[in-house]
């Protein structure tokens, strides 16, 4: 059973719903903390005004093994981020705001078809900067019969005093681990201290879930997974996330470890980032995973995409 369930609709979900949209008068939902009057219609950091935007949604075959079990995870793109990514592969969405403004009772009908579909899970994908509205959406989902788990799939620059309001409603954290260093995620998604933000957003997605629990079937039922997109040369600083997760998080982290990364968007501009990831770059992202001793890696789609080549020939081995 979804934790949001236990949660009296008449108490504290709808105290969750109340103090979620008061944070949207200056908005501070996101570690931006833009101070946008988001209720009034402006649209602060995120470009998103009092209505959340959806770009698509339906049964999602690709997602982790785990989330997407015989019938697929249930997503939900929302519109618009609070990153700035040079490199997003989902920029028309992302940062061009392809998308259309839905109402709550619209999305709480999107949560309810989804679940109608056969989907294991609400797959909230981007949901960092509209939170209150999928709160709002989901009060009226749960009275209308919505019982899936919730996964909350982010790219991880969370606030922790919003994840509280969603202690007890997520049952799934799936946030983005993307940088160890300041400076790179600064130049490269313009944000000034996301490995901070981000590292404390992961213990407290994890204090509320703790590990990632699967049923009987492998379903995801409870628990933290996280992403890592492994980038050329070095920049994701893949061995200080993956001796955090070690030390800091648990040694048994669910850890997706990506070779999804290819040039788009504004990448260009970086020269580094104007080639695909190399096999070597990923198998030893791999390596330092395990050598940091997590021993939950996921990494099969990744392997299959990739094959012995001279890409990044020239990248610095030692």
């Amino acid at each position: 059973m979804a934790s949001y369930l236990e949660l009296s609709p008449s108490g504290g979900l709808r105290e969750r719903v109340e103090e979620s949209l008061s944070r949207l008068e200056a908005c501070s939902i996101c570690p931006r903390a833009c101070g946008a009057h988001r209720l009034a219609g402006d649209t602060g950091k995120c470009r998103t005004p009092r209505e959340a935007i959806v770009s698509s949604y339906g049964p999602h075959l690709g997602e982790e093994a785990p989330l997407v079990g015989r019938y697929g995870s249930g997503t939900i793109f929302f519109t618009n981020c609070n990153l700035e990514c040079l490199f997003c592969q989902n920029y028309p969405v992302s940062q061009l705001g392809e998308g259309e403004r839905v109402s709550r009772e619209d999305l709480a009908r999107i949560m309810l078809w989804l679940q109608d579909r056969g989907c294991h899970n609400i797959n909230l994908v981007s949901p960092t900067h509209v939170v209150p509205q999928i709160l709002e959406a989901l009060e009226i989902a749960a009275q209308s019969g919505l019982h899936l788990p919730l996964v909350y799939n982010s790219g991880g620059y969370d606030s922790v005093e919003t994840l509280r309001m969603l202690d007890g409603i997520v049952d799934i954290y799936m946030p983005d681990m993307k940088y160890d260093d300041e400076d790179t995620a600064r130049e490269l998604s313009g944000i000034d201290n996301y490995p901070s933000v981000n590292r404390a957003a992961v213990s407290e997605m994890h204090r509320q879930v703790g590990d990632l629990e699967m049923d009987d079937k492998g379903v995801a039922r409870r628990g933290l997974l996280v992403r890592h997109l492994v980038l050329p040369q070095r920049l994701a600083g893949t061995k200080g996330i993956v001796g955090f997760l070690s030390r800091e998080i648990s040694p048994n982290t669910y850890l997706n470890v990506m070779a999804q990364y290819r040039p788009c968007h504004k990448a260009f501009r970086v020269p580094a980032l104007e080639r695909p990831v190399s096999s070597y770059e990923f198998r030893e992202s791999l390596s330092l995973a395990r050598e940091a001793g997590l021993t939950r890696l996921d990494s099969r789609r990744a392997m299959q995409m990739l094959h012995p080549d001279e890409t990044g020939a020239d990248y610095d081995r030692g």
